[in-house]
């Protein structure tokens, strides 16, 4: 997958690494559609872009803005070939997450991706082609100690992608899925549990012990990389990899290691 030429829509584009993505894009010759819930923000990186890129604000959650998205970008650009669903947000810590983190989280993480598929692959099947690039985490693999929702809506994220791909793959529509650890933006600031500044901290603590923070840049490049070669596992920590075998190889052996590395954390 070249993206020279291409039009995409980046989603949770007004900072971290929708906003790198949309630069990496944009450097790549691809016309861009930067959208966020932060309008403004939005708007600021799209105009740092130049005329290859246009903002729009919304809640991406909201089928009728991912339709508004579409729209703007064939008026602007042309037909949408690339969609990155990467706008994101933490949730709440384990049992006590109330009815609404868990609501929104769901809406934000999964349904959103689900909502832009279901507007986005028809067409692409119709046309032969298209790119749909999920951002989920290495939670979606292994798991988010500290929060429950964050850790079942990032697995759902992958469930999805790979459902997407296997169903699709063959009409021309390709999937990737993004999982990285830990990446320097504002979930990582402290903004993963907002509502519950302790139990934020604790599951910030574990990613940033568990493996190096990279830069939103990086993993931008990563994943342009990874679309060049039409991979669907994107691993910007390669050593999920290996996490990931060992889970599978011994689920009772690496839960219980999971047990012991949170404990760690814990004294």
């Amino acid at each position: 997958m070249e993206t020279a030429g291409k039009v995409a829509i980046v989603t949770g584009a007004g900072a971290g690494i929708g906003a790198a993505l949309a630069a990496r894009l944009v450097a790549g010759d691809a016309r861009v559609v930067v959208a966020d819930l932060d309008g403004d923000s939005a708007a600021k990186v799209a105009a740092e872009l130049g005329d290859k890129a246009t903002a729009v604000g919304g809640d991406v959650a909201d089928e009728q803005v991912v339709a508004q998205l579409i729209a703007t970008a064939e008026r602007e650009f042309g037909p949408v070939d690339m969609y990155f669903a990467n706008a994101g947000i933490g949730g709440g810590p384990g049992l006590d997450s109330t009815e609404d983190q868990w609501a929104a989280a769901i809406d934000v993480n999964v349904m959103a991706h689900v909502r832009a598929a279901k507007l986005l692959v028809p067409g692409w099947v119709e046309r032969g082609g298209g790119y749909f690039v999920s951002t989920a985490s290495a939670a979606g693999l292994l798991t988010q100690l500290g929060s429950a929702p964050y850790s079942v809506t990032k697995h759902a994220a992958v469930a999805f992608a790979e459902w997407l791909s296997i169903t699709y793959g063959d009409k021309g529509v390709r999937v990737s899925c993004l999982c990285p650890m830990g990446v320097d933006t504002r979930l990582l600031s402290g903004d993963l549990i907002p509502e519950n500044p302790d139990a934020a901290a604790f599951a910030i603590k574990a990613v940033k012990t568990a493996g190096a923070v990279l830069s939103a840049e990086e993993v931008a490049d990563t994943v342009i990389e990874a679309m060049a070669a039409e991979h669907f596992l994107i691993l910007p920590h390669p050593e999920v990899l290996q996490m990931y075998r060992n889970k599978g190889a011994d689920y009772d052996r690496w839960i219980a290691g999971m047990r012991r590395f949170q404990e760690a954390l814990r004294a």
